[in-house]
C-alpha cells in the first residue's frame, strides 16, 4: 500500500476506505458467547408464575424462553436484565402466563448484543401447581461444620436423594451456606477418619466480604447433585443464621477473634445480597406467601431480620411486630385448603446461646408461662386458632423430629392443636436431640438423632435427612426420610 517514499496513494486510500466501510456495514465477527456458569434454577412457583435464575461468566443480557415441551417448538421469550460485575453476573427474572398442572421447560442463555454473541442454552424443568395432588420436600443446612464437597463420599449426595424423591416443590429452610464455618482440605474426626474437601481460598476462611459470601453460594452450586436437583425442582428459599454467623441478631458485635469486621448487621447485608444474587428470590422482604394453587399456601417466615437479642426478657422479639401482624392477617386471608408455615426456628426446642448457654437462640427457653420470644409466639398462636389446615416445618437443629402441640398439655394459652416437623441436615454435622420447653404442650412423636454422648457426626454416618409432604384434597401425608431413601417416620393428617 505504501510507495517507495512511504506515502499512501490515492487509489490505495480509496480501496482501503471502501473495504473498511464494507466491514462496518457487514456482520460483526461472532465471538464466543457468554456461558451460563452454574446451570438454571427456578423459584417461588405459584399459579401462573415462576422465577428463573442463571449466572453468566461475563457481562451480558439474560434471555429466557419457556414451553410445555422439551423441543421448544413454540417458545415464549422474555428478555431479562443485563448482568454485570455489580450484580454478581447473575439475575432472577419472572415468567408469567404459565398453565396449571403442566411440566414447563425453561431455558436461559446470555447475549452480548453489540457483538451479536450468544452463549449456549441451559435447560431446566418444573411442575406448575396441580389442583389435585403434589409433593413438597424440605430440609436445611448445607456444608456446615466444615463438611464440604468430599469426592470420596460423592459430593452433596443428599441432593441426589432429594431428587430421587421427585418433589414438585422444595422448601429450603435456611442455612443455605455456612459463612462462618471454614471448609478446609481435611478434617480429622473423633474416630480418626479423615473427611477430605474440595476447597479454595475463599471458602477456607470465614466470610467477611461480599465476594467471600458469593464464593460460598458458588461452591455449593459447583456440586453436580445440587445443580441437577435445581434444574428439576423449584425452590422456596429462606435464610437462618449461618448465612451470616452462628446465632447472630441485628446490631450484634461479634465476639469472634477470627473476624476483623464484627458488625453482624454489616455482614448480614453482604450475606443477603449474595443470597439474592445466587438464589431465585423475589424482590422485597424474605417473609412472603407462595400460593401453590388451591390446595396449598406456603408462608415463609424470617426469624433473623427483626429479632432482638437472645434473652428471656418480656417482649423479646423473633418476628417483630410488623411481620407477626402480616403473618396473622395473611393466614386469615388464605383460602388454600392447607397452610404450610416454613419457620427457620423450631418452636419449643431449647437451643442454647452464649458461652455457657445462658441465652436462648429460639423461641423455647424455660418451663412455665410464656417468656422472652414465647410472648410473641403465644399471641400469634392465639390469633390464628380459628384458621384450619395449618402445619409447621423447620430445620436448624440437625436432626429429624415430629412434634404435636396441644394447649391442654402446656401453659402457653389457648390455641388450636397443630403439628411441627423437623428435618435435616441435608449435608452437615448431626447433633441432638434438644430438650423441649413444655410451655406450648409439645409432645415428641418421633426423633432421629445421634446416640447419647455423640455429636457432629459426618454425613457418611447415616443421619442426614429430609421431609416430604404429599398433598391431596383429602389429606396430607408427611414423611421423614434418610438420604438412603428409607422412610423413618410417617403420619397422615386430615
Amino acid at each position: 500500500m505504501w510507495d517507495a517514499g512511504g506515502v499512501i496513494s490515492r487509489r490505495e486510500l480509496l480501496i482501503g476506505g471502501a473495504a473498511l466501510a464494507a466491514c462496518r456495514r457487514g456482520p460483526a465477527i461472532r465471538t464466543r458467547g457468554p456461558d451460563v456458569t452454574h446451570g438454571v434454577a427456578v423459584g417461588d412457583v405459584s399459579t401462573g408464575r415462576a422465577l428463573v435464575w442463571a449466572r453468566s461468566d461475563s457481562p451480558a443480557r439474560m434471555i429466557v424462553e419457556w414451553d410445555t415441551t422439551d423441543r421448544f417448538a413454540n417458545p415464549r421469550r422474555v428478555a431479562g436484565p443485563v448482568v454485570t460485575q455489580e450484580t454478581g453476573l447473575a439475575a432472577t427474572m419472572s415468567i408469567d402466563g404459565l398453565p396449571d398442572a403442566q411440566t414447563v421447560f425453561v431455558r436461559a442463555r446470555f447475549e452480548r448484543e453489540a457483538e451479536r454473541g450468544a452463549g449456549a442454552w441451559q435447560v431446566a424443568r418444573f411442575n406448575t401447581p396441580n389442583p389435585t395432588k403434589f409433593r413438597v420436600a424440605w430440609t436445611g443446612d448445607t456444608c456446615g461444620q466444615g463438611y464440604g464437597r468430599n469426592p470420596e463420599w460423592g459430593g452433596l449426595r443428599g441432593y441426589a436423594a432429594l431428587r430421587a424423591a421427585k418433589p414438585d416443590v422444595f422448601v429450603n429452610s435456611g442455612d443455605l451456606i455456612y459463612g462462618d464455618n471454614p471448609i478446609l482440605p481435611e478434617q480429622t474426626l473423633v474416630d480418626g477418619r479423615i473427611w477430605r474437601n474440595i476447597t479454595n481460598e475463599r471458602v477456607a476462611r470465614p466470610a467477611q466480604t461480599l465476594d467471600d459470601f458469593r464464593a460460598r453460594f458458588a461452591y455449593n452450586l459447583e456440586d453436580e447433585h445440587l445443580r441437577a436437583f435445581a434444574a428439576e425442582v423449584p425452590v422456596v428459599a429462606q435464610w437462618d443464621d449461618h448465612e451470616t454467623h452462628n446465632n447472630w441478631c441485628p446490631g450484634q458485635q461479634l465476639d469472634d477473634a477470627r473476624y476483623t469486621e464484627r458488625d453482624a448487621s454489616k455482614l448480614a447485608a453482604f450475606a443477603q445480597r449474595a443470597m439474592r444474587e445466587w438464589v431465585p428470590l423475589p424482590a422485597g422482604p424474605i417473609h412472603r406467601v407462595v400460593s401453590y394453587g388451591p390446595l396449598l399456601d406456603i408462608f415463609v417466615l424470617d426469624c433473623r431480620t427483626w429479632r432482638t437479642p437472645n434473652d428471656t426478657g418480656i417482649g423479646t422479639a423473633m418476628l417483630g411486630a410488623a411481620q407477626a401482624k402480616w403473618f396473622v392477617d395473611a393466614l386469615a386471608r388464605s383460602r388454600a385448603r392447607w397452610k404450610l408455615v416454613a419457620c427457620d426456628q423450631p418452636l419449643s426446642l431449647v437451643i442454647g446461646d452464649g458461652p455457657n448457654d445462658e441465652r436462648f437462640e429460639g423461641f423455647g427457653n424455660t418451663p412455665g408461662a410464656p417468656r422472652g420470644r414465647e410472648v410473641e409466639l403465644a399471641a400469634v398462636l392465639s390469633a390464628i386458632q380459628r384458621v384450619t389446615g395449618v402445619l409447621w416445618i423447620t430445620a436448624d437443629v440437625h436432626y429429624a423430629a415430629a412434634h404435636h402441640y396441644d394447649p391442654a398439655r402446656g401453659t402457653g394459652g389457648t390455641f388450636a392443636p397443630f403439628w411441627e416437623f423437623v428435618a435435616g441436615p441435608i449435608h452437615a454435622g448431626t447433633f441432638g436431640p434438644n430438650p423441649l420447653d413444655p410451655t406450648f404442650g409439645p409432645e415428641v412423636k418421633f426423633q432421629w438423632a445421634p446416640p447419647p454422648g455423640q455429636g457432629n457426626l459426618a454425613p457418611w454416618d447415616g443421619l442426614q435427612s429430609f421431609g416430604t409432604i404429599d398433598v391431596t384434597r383429602e389429606a396430607l401425608s408427611v414423611g421423614l426420610w434418610g438420604i438412603d431413601g428409607q422412610r423413618r417416620f410417617s403420619v397422615e393428617l386430615t
